[in-house]
């Protein structure tokens, strides 16, 4: 799926937010109790609509459904300049009760039609990424192969640390010995 460039940085930082949320300092998950929290802070949120979407659109976490993937997949590829208007994404997805309840209050602002634009694919991406790692199995990463990414990074770190040591020998320091275990 071809996603945009605002939205590849906007759901980086929904992920972040969302994951912050997630646990309390014990490892505890209190995500739930967390988002009813955020819920019922949305309209004293409302300023932060535009600057900050992804601080408020996690309070919808949970609350889309999608009829229609490809419109979806469509919006995610938009720049912000782009995006279609809120009513028109209306029959291709629907609110449970609690985010129409939301969605009102968030409408009262100036940028909350289009917050809501935003907020419904940042939704889109969460899902549609945690189906992509689900049937696989595996977390989703970005593309390329890891495992030879590794090991040009080990080679890089060897290439490093030899620079490293060259350096410090040069500037008159004795050279560690690898394998010593003195480092």
């Amino acid at each position: 799926m071809k996603v945009s460039a605002y939205f590849e940085e906007l759901q980086s930082a929904y992920d972040a937010e969302l994951d912050d949320l997630m646990t309390d300092s014990a490892g505890h998950d209190i995500l739930a109790k967390r988002l009813q929290t955020k819920r019922s802070q949305v309209g004293q949120l409302l300023p932060m609509l535009e600057c900050n979407p992804e601080m408020v659109a996690v309070a919808f976490h949970g609350g889309f459904s999608f009829a229609n993937p490809a419109v979806m997949r469509d919006v995610a590829a938009q720049e912000p300049e782009d995006l279609p208007e809120w009513r028109t994404l209306l029959s291709s997805l629907s609110l449970e009760p609690w985010a129409a309840d939301l969605a009102r209050v968030v409408l009262k602002d100036a940028h909350g039609a289009r917050f809501l634009v935003v907020t419904a694919c940042l939704e889109f991406l969460r899902a549609a990424t945690s189906a992509d790692a689900d049937a696989t199995g595996m977390p989703q990463q970005p593309s390329g192969d890891r495992d030879s990414d590794d090991e040009d990074d080990a080679d890089v770190d060897m290439d490093l640390e030899e620079a490293g040591a060259d350096w410090l020998s040069e500037q008159g320091f004795d050279r560690k010995d690898r394998f010593s275990g003195d480092h």
